[in-house]
């Protein structure tokens, strides 16, 4: 893989200035608002059903999802920031895919997953972030081929690429007002185009009908 940066600590110091609990929040709600326009502008029967595909829409909100998945997949901060642009590059090569409500809670933690594989040195295995995410081990590895392929192996995210969608996220979270669940921010970047091993413990049990996705 080609580094981001010479050094790890460089791009987490920058990436920090918008981190969690904050820009999980942000996230989450720029996410909640695609999938909404996307269950309203695009009827379903002209959408490529995938794996991705759940047959209901999750119970847990992706606010929650994503806080677990922060809570738990302990990656480094820049993770978030290349999830988001790998859901942007899946969103533009697969316009037949866009993100909806049956479908986002699966490439989120998809595409957290195949951030850290590429960002971290040490990352968690395939069966725990399936823990995770509140699906089976086989799914989550054919999750993982299939964003791979859905995006074409298009991997690598250099510094400026990385910096135009942390600026975007800082931008837009400082202009940010009223809160988020009163009005959220447009997006243009995807609104417009749509290895260790541990188990996790069970103190989230209130969550464990919820986590099917």
């Amino acid at each position: 893989r080609i580094s981001l940066f010479d050094q790890p600590e460089q791009r987490d110091s920058i990436a920090m200035e918008v981190m969690p609990p904050r820009l999980i929040t942000f996230l989450s709600s720029l996410l909640q608002k695609v999938a909404e326009t996307n269950d309203t502008n695009r009827p379903f029967d002209t959408q490529m059903i995938t794996a991705f595909h759940g047959l209901t829409r999750p119970t847990i909100s992706l606010q929650s999802y994503l806080e677990r998945i922060f809570k738990y997949a302990s990656c480094s901060p820049s993770c978030y920031v290349v999830a988001y642009v790998y859901l942007d590059r899946f969103s533009q090569k697969q316009p037949l895919v866009p993100i909806n409500s049956l479908n986002v809670h699966r490439l989120l933690i998809t595409s957290v997953l195949v951030s850290a594989k590429f960002m971290d040195d040490i990352y968690y295995n395939n069966a725990y972030y399936a823990k995770i995410g509140g699906i089976t081990t086989a799914e989550i590895n054919l999750l993982e081929v299939d964003f791979l392929f859905g995006m074409s192996f298009q991997l690598n995210v250099t510094p400026e690429t990385f910096h135009t969608y942390y600026s975007y996220l800082q931008r837009e979270m400082m202009l940010e007002s009223p809160p988020l669940h009163d009005s959220l921010p447009s997006l243009p970047v995807l609104g417009s185009k749509l290895k260790a091993h541990c188990c996790i413990s069970d103190e989230d049990s209130t969550h464990k009908q919820s986590l099917a996705v």
